[in-house]
């Protein structure tokens, strides 16, 4: 099951879970609620009967796999930083995990991080708008599928971006 916290903020090695002390836990039903992120536990196989349905439902007729690890990923550092930087998109994020494990960040409605910690399995929606980044864990390792309704916008909007539409749209969505 899919954990979820407010981060403290250390300068530690982002790979690290940067809980608070003492921990201040997230709900899945907060997650939802407070910030828009949407998540299931699915059986991370590529062929998932439930993954086919969520697809068919919103509309996500693209999908690709990438796997990130040192000796995997070309230019690794220079990608794993890149992902780390915090950014938004005009389109959702989708990632189905299926295998190793990772941390997705995203900013509550506080300007607070909360880690996301991902594994097996785990379906993650992230809103357009909403303001994340993702890390590896110590494992160094994770494998999933990218998901995309029509064709993949892999382009980050770096922060500052208030006025942007995706983000002005999250917010006015969060504010209600």
């Amino acid at each position: 099951m899919v954990g979820a916290w407010t981060m403290n903020e250390t300068a530690e090695d982002q790979r690290l879970p940067h809980m608070t002390d003492p921990p201040q836990f997230v709900t899945l039903e907060d997650l939802k609620a407070k910030v828009g992120v949407l998540y299931w536990k699915l059986s991370g196989e590529p062929d998932d009967s439930q993954l086919a349905k969520i697809r068919a439902e919103r509309g996500y007729n693209y999908v690709d796999t990438i796997d990130i690890a040192p000796d995997k990923l070309p230019d690794y550092d220079k990608k794993l930083k890149m992902f780390f930087e915090e950014h938004i998109h005009s389109d959702e994020e989708i990632r189905y995990i299926l295998a190793g494990s990772g941390y997705f960040d995203v900013r509550d409605r506080n300007d607070k991080w909360i880690r996301i910690q991902c594994e097996k399995g785990d379906l993650l929606i992230l809103p357009a708008g909403i303001y994340h980044r993702f890390t590896l864990d110590e494992k160094n390792y994770i494998k999933v599928n990218r998901l995309f309704v029509g064709n993949p916008v892999w382009t980050p909007i770096n922060r500052p971006c208030e006025n942007h539409p995706s983000r002005v749209n999250y917010v006015q969505k969060a504010a209600s």
